[in-house]
């Protein structure tokens, strides 16, 4: 090991990043600490985390609420495994979710990151399916949604950028575009069809906004009309909240503008506000019974090393602490009024196509086309880095999703470096 290095030197020797073509891509930036709604390099310099290092740290970087709550933990039990024993910050942190989530659901099994939480939810529909004497082979799922790199998870993914090389490896899927106010009637008419043609487990939906496909948003209405046609076939509903929970929409979760409730939830992400790779999957009592039988083979045999990990349970629960405290809602609602009056400020320009905003998330779609990774995305991310400014173009879609303790002054700097950006 030589410290004389810097660390991005040292980094080009030994690592693997994630979405990356290491062939072409530009060297990581070395990131040293981080606090509030900033971020800081190796050398010093200082980048607004406009995208809550993917919506993870949304009470901000380093906080002392979550911090605390950890080491009071570590000291009293760092971790024990979960089959066989249980533990207090597991229990409570259930228990209040289950406070907060849907009405219907009842159940919570933890797993260890987003990707993992879908992958339990498919197994758990196909399982369900399985243990009443019904063999059902077929995923619905929307045009273009993502939720995650695991297999199931990956089946239930639109997006070939990601899913490409093991596209014959993957579960059965039947894809619907998502219902937008003018295609409600036309996207219900092409679920009637798959119902009918298939023996569908499960559908897999990023409630109302898309997350990697671009922010892209769809009707509320046209959502719950899809909900009640998959539950009147027996067919089962797994809300990926993994974005879109703990109150980016306005709501706690995007699903509570919903009338039908999904018999399965998602969580991760914004759960341990970024503290502790941990995730969730929450479902309705009729599917945990499903699972009961005095034959062991019913029940669920799914598991990982760290699920319901103790210190992970308590930056959950110190972050719930926070979700609606009366600062935390003040920045929610600010942030959210301050992105409308951006949509309206830019929703005209000749370089934007489409400009919208839903509770603290901003997406603005520039009218060029424009890859998903390549060259020019690139030029777009250091065009923002260069301006103090973290944010990760989605192809053409620039979005903004901070932290809700990000101050009104870091907030008008990100617009600022969209402005320029529009007029460069």
């Amino acid at each position: 090991m030589n410290k004389s290095k810097s660390l991005v030197e040292r980094d080009r020797n030994h690592l693997w990043h994630p979405l990356t073509q290491h062939q072409t891509a530009p060297p990581p930036l070395a990131i040293t600490k981080a606090k509030g709604a900033l971020i800081w390099d190796e050398c010093g310099n200082s980048y607004i985390d406009g995208i809550g290092s993917w919506y993870t740290a949304m009470y901000g970087h380093a906080n002392e609420h979550i911090i605390n709550a950890m080491t009071n933990q570590m000291k009293q039990l760092d971790f024990v495994m979960f089959s066989g024993f249980t533990h207090a910050p597991a229990i409570e942190l259930s228990e209040r979710l289950l406070d907060i989530l849907p009405s219907n659901q009842s159940r919570i099994f933890f797993n260890d990151n987003g990707s993992t939480a879908i992958e339990a939810g498919i197994k758990m529909a196909l399982q369900y399916h399985f243990n009443r004497g019904e063999k059902r082979d077929t995923l619905i799922a929307f045009e273009d949604g993502f939720h995650g790199d695991t297999f199931g998870a990956m089946s239930a993914s639109g997006l070939s950028s990601y899913n490409g090389p093991f596209e014959d490896f993957l579960l059965k899927v039947e894809r619907i575009p998502v219902p937008k106010e003018d295609s409600i009637a036309d996207v219900v008419k092409i679920l009637e069809e798959i119902l009918a043609a298939n023996s569908c487990a499960a559908f897999v939906f990023e409630p109302l906004v898309q997350g990697a496909a671009g922010m892209k948003f769809h009707s509320a209405e046209g959502l719950d009309l899809l909900l009640k046609k998959c539950q009147e076939n027996g067919v089962i509903c797994i809300a990926d909240e993994i974005m879109t929970g703990f109150g980016k929409t306005g709501k706690n979760f995007a699903s509570e503008y919903l009338n039908a409730e999904p018999d399965i939830i998602c969580l991760s992400k914004a759960l341990t506000a970024g503290m502790f790779p941990l995730s969730i999957t929450s479902c309705a009592e009729h599917l945990f019974e499903a699972f009961l039988s005095d034959e062991v083979s019913k029940g669920f045999f799914h598991a990982h090393t760290f699920s319901a990990h103790p210190i992970g349970c308590a930056a959950a629960l110190a972050g719930l602490d926070l979700l609606n405290s009366e600062e935390i809602l003040q920045r929610r609602s600010a942030i959210a009024n301050a992105h409308i009056n951006f949509v309206h400020q830019v929703i005209d320009h000749p370089k934007v196509k489409d400009a919208r905003s839903k509770g603290v998330i901003l997406a603005i779609d520039l009218d060029i086309t424009i890859s998903r990774y390549g060259k020019t995305r690139d030029e777009l991310y250091q065009f923002f880095m260069k301006r103090g400014v973290n944010l990760r173009p989605l192809g053409n879609a620039i979005y903004v999703l901070p932290p809700y303790v990000i101050t009104d002054s870091e907030l008008n700097k990100i617009y600022n470096a969209i402005l320029e950006l529009l007029e460069a």
